[in-house]
């Protein structure tokens, strides 16, 4: 049976072993175990019940790593995505006023459709009619949105009716333990301590409990939480009007967060083939795809790779071992639901902060001195964060690529794709008004 496995996931070929695969694994899950503290506490802000979501995270977590690993056998773990979550609470429950279950049945529909789409192949024209530096730029607009929030929880960024936003009391303790925490944190990834982030949530909130700003009563968790989220998805209302534009973002931002995930893994270990093509690259999309649908049954946002599986691919991780070594442990962690919620704000925006700075390093893949590039590019990064919306950004660069590319008679027939999501988006300004 062993030399079967071994077989499976080619280990010889791959010149791994069941220690190197093991470690590995480890290796990613303390990288991204944060994901079971900042998920809850940002999703909770919809009225989404704690110990529900967060036993929703490390399901999805592990089923997504588990079936990463066993049916594309690649070592890449998913999770609820940062940024996706903030775009689920902030701007879709908070700003548009839409139950969280009617924006679960958001999610559950991108995820079906990304599953559709990759059955039919179409995935590859969205792919070439979205230029690259575009979606680089939503990457780091990403980052810029969820560091603002970051911000936010920690009381540096609050309110203002002349300038909209000013700094806040940096006296105030949260923001003193808030800006600890960051220090912490950027000296243990100088460093490459392991688990970096979750290292630095957990010694705030020690500090801030220490420090008597916690008020938390012991909750129920485990499996038997997940009753008050799982199948509450409202998908009759997730098809209603103006929703469909949700349903399209979370499917486009997963689709190249995927995508750009998967490049930088796959680079990292050697997996790419000499001709720049990903084997079984059909079955990581799918992965991908099952596991949205199942996050948003269990009760979480859109989930997806993560750029953390760099680390275990640093520390040897090859083949599919990893992510299911990965997805077990995410499993375990479902036992450390009665506690989250003694984690305090001042210890999740750091997270938020540093996930958001390490996002800003797609920025270097768009040519800033073209002006064709740069300004679409620019206005996708600032609107997003300074709109609270991904698709406000988004819409606003591919109109300002297509606009740009007429005027100065750069159209490409090969483009016809691009010009009509342009139109779609413009036509989505002027019904709305506004985002």
């Amino acid at each position: 049976m062993r030399k079967q496995l071994e077989a499976y996931f080619e280990f010889q070929r791959l010149g791994t072993n069941w220690r190197t695969e093991i470690l590995a694994g480890l290796t990613t899950f303390l990288t991204m175990a944060y994901i079971v503290l900042v998920n809850p506490a940002i999703l909770h802000e919809t009225g989404m019940p704690l110990a529900a979501v967060t036993a929703a995270t490390c399901l999805s977590a592990a089923a997504g790593s588990i079936l990463m690993g066993v049916f594309a056998r690649y070592p890449l773990a998913l999770a609820p995505g940062m940024g996706l979550n903030a775009y689920f609470t902030y701007t879709v429950c908070l700003k548009m006023h839409i139950p969280w279950q009617t924006a679960l049945g958001a999610v559950f529909f991108s995820g079906l459709l990304f599953l559709l789409l990759t059955a039919a192949g179409v995935r590859q024209m969205i792919l070439r009619a979205i230029p690259h530096e575009l979606y680089a730029a939503v990457a780091g607009g990403i980052g810029l949105f969820i560091a603002f929030i970051g911000f936010q929880h920690a009381g540096i960024l609050v309110g203002d009716p002349n300038t909209l936003v000013t700094m806040g009391n940096i006296r105030n303790p949260t923001s003193g333990l808030a800006l600890l925490g960051l220090l912490i944190v950027v000296v243990l990834e100088v460093k490459q301590v392991r688990g970096a982030i979750l290292i630095g949530v957990l010694s705030i909130t020690g500090l801030a409990w220490a420090l008597g700003m916690v008020h938390w009563t012991p909750m129920s968790g485990g499996f038997g939480s997940l009753k008050d989220t799982a199948f509450h998805l409202d998908l009759r209302g997730a098809m209603g009007e103006g929703l469909v534009e949700i349903i399209f973002v979370f499917f486009f931002v997963d689709l190249f967060d995927n995508l750009g995930t998967l490049v930088a893994v796959t680079k990292r270990a050697g997996l790419i083939e000499a001709d720049n093509t990903v084997p079984r690259l059909n079955r990581i999309l799918f992965t991908d795809a099952a596991a949205t649908v199942l996050g948003s049954l269990t009760g979480t946002s859109t989930v997806t790779s993560y750029v953390e599986s760099t680390a275990g691919v640093a520390a040897g991780g090859r083949s599919g071992v990893t992510a299911i070594v990965t997805g077990i442990l995410f499993l375990f962690a479902i036992a450390a639901v009665p506690i989250v919620g003694m984690v305090p704000a001042a210890a999740t925006a750091p997270a938020l902060i540093i996930v958001g700075a390490l996002m800003m390093g797609s920025v270097t893949e768009i040519r800033w001195h073209d002006p064709l590039v740069a300004v679409p590019a620019f206005l996708t990064l600032a609107l997003i964060p300074l709109t609270y919306s991904i698709a406000n950004g988004l819409g606003f660069g591919v109109i300002a690529w297509a606009a740009l590319h007429l005027a100065t008679g750069r159209v490409r027939r090969q483009d016809w794709l691009l010009y009509i999501l342009a139109v779609l988006f413009l036509a989505r300004f002027v019904y709305l008004g506004a985002g």
